[in-house]
């Protein structure tokens, strides 16, 4: 039985990808930086993604991930590398401002409101993802947000998961009988549905911590991580199969 669901936001419920891309043209524009071109764009990816993935290994602390990336990239376009920090600055709060849903997922999280213990579990930062949820409308919807920033772990970390835990273990203590007629006891890491687009954080998250793992993986990607794939959907929709199931 699924008693909760765990939602990652970035590339999931939102489209990271559009968001990122405006955040970015507007930031260059702001600095003076001139025109953020695609080229940039995939320059700049590359670094960014090698640098969440040495987090997520924990190689590296996150402010370095979040200013180094653009010290690293300024510094390969020649610009000046002491805004690094300013620009990122800026760049959390942009990032809330651009919202593009993915398959209908408000709708879909607003029909599942009521039904099951809903939660945000996200490796951003607390600035952009509070942006995020305000500016979607996905606060009123969640239940619990869990932001590693806050909790102080990252996923795939298994104390991410367990901060989380104990967190759905008061709340469905509380609510769960307004749910199903009843409390039906502390939950099992099995009773939780993780669904992402990252097999390194939010995938190996769930195998680290036994949470059942949903692979939301549109693109139809590879699994090239060794990552235990229980369920694989191409759109957010099939999501009431899973539940239907459980």
């Amino acid at each position: 039985m699924i008693r909760a669901i765990f939602w990652d936001l970035d590339n999931t419920l939102l489209d990271f990808d559009v968001a990122e891309k405006e955040a970015l043209t507007t930031d260059f524009r702001e600095f003076g930086l001139g025109e953020f071109t695609d080229e940039m764009l995939s320059e700049y990816m590359v670094i960014n993604r090698r640098r969440w993935q040495a987090l997520e290994r924990g190689e590296m602390e996150k402010q370095e991930v979040l200013e180094g990336r653009f010290r690293e990239f300024f510094g390969l376009k020649g610009f000046d590398t002491s805004i690094a920090a300013a620009f990122n600055d800026r760049y959390q709060e942009l990032l809330g401002e651009t919202i593009c849903f993915r398959d209908d997922s408000y709708e879909l999280v607003k029909g599942l409101k009521g039904k099951y213990l809903q939660c945000m579990a996200s490796n951003g930062t607390k600035k952009a993802q509070t942006g995020k949820l305000l500016n979607s409308g996905f606060d009123k919807l969640f239940d619990l947000c869990f932001i590693s920033e806050e909790i102080g772990i990252e996923k795939p970390a298994v104390g991410f998961f367990d901060v989380a835990l104990d967190e759905v273990d008061k709340w469905l203590e509380a609510n769960e009988a307004d749910i199903r007629g009843e409390y039906l006891g502390p939950v099992k890491p099995s009773e939780i549905l993780m669904v992402g687009d990252s097999l390194t954080s939010d995938m190996r998250g769930a195998n680290n911590a036994g949470l059942i793992s949903c692979w939301y993986n549109p693109k139809g990607m590879v699994n090239d991580h060794g990552v235990t794939i229980d369920h694989e959907i191409k759109d957010l929709h099939e999501i009431a199969g899973i539940l239907g199931r459980s």
